[in-house]
């Protein structure tokens, strides 16, 4: 599923699912926030992962492994 990151200013941004399972994320955004960067990933622990990569912030560590490992799919949102 694709991600995207929000940027509204120097200090605040979102990253959040595209498409309608991101939209409450999205309605809460600033008016003028600006996509920045989105990726395709199959879980929330890749998204994560991505996420952490892009911002240069080393690796991405969950506290619950497992449940954040589970594909999109098998949650049954695609």
């Amino acid at each position: 599923m694709k991600h995207e990151l929000w940027v509204e200013n120097e200090s605040e941004q979102t990253f959040c699912l595209a498409g309608p399972h991101g939209d409450d994320a999205r309605k809460l955004l600033e008016p003028g926030a600006k996509l920045e960067w989105s990726c395709e990933a199959s879980s929330y622990f890749e998204a994560m992962t991505k996420y952490y990569e892009y911002m240069g912030w080393g690796i991405y560590k969950s506290e619950y492994p497992e449940e954040d490992q589970k594909t999109y799919s098998e949650l049954g949102w695609e």
